[in-house]
């Protein structure tokens, strides 16, 4: 997961290898297809060793900057992570949990089976997050809640 500003790139910019990219051009699908190659190119990379995430962070000169700042340390490090607004989230595969932050409001889930590659966030007012899983559509309603 990448979240960054860059002129290149329109600006404010976030992708995910599930599939979710944003670029801060909203419109503007080439630049969304140029973000989508170079992201993607650079995660495959990393994936098969050829870089480091040092090596990866320079050679993007702090494009791809990843942040874990107040996550559950216990629960390893997020595949995926983002955030809008004042909501938050993280899915943690080798724990099998989601942490959800809306707010000061903390709510941990355990993903059992599914393993968390996207989301999407609608920006209406009930703010509903949706998660897609190898299983299909998660329902958040579905996930037993640890805490």
């Amino acid at each position: 997961m990448a979240q960054f500003s860059h002129p290149e790139f329109g600006g404010m910019a976030q992708w995910t290898a599930g599939g979710m990219s944003m670029v801060g051009d909203m419109f503007n699908a080439g630049t969304k297809a140029k973000l989508d190659g170079v992201l993607h190119d650079l995660a495959d990379a990393l994936r098969r060793g050829e870089v480091e995430m040092d090596e990866a962070r320079a050679a993007t000169s702090g494009l791809a900057q990843v942040s874990e700042l107040g996550w559950p340390a216990e629960f390893g490090r997020p595949a995926t992570a983002g955030s809008q607004n004042d909501m938050r989230y993280a899915f943690f595969p080798t724990a099998r949990r989601l942490v959800i932050e809306d707010g000061t409001k903390r709510t941990v889930y355990d993903t059992g089976e599914h393993i968390i590659s996207g989301v999407s966030q609608q920006q209406s007012s009930d703010r509903t997050l949706t998660f897609q899983s190898q299983l299909g559509v998660v329902d958040i309603g579905d996930l037993p809640i640890l805490r």
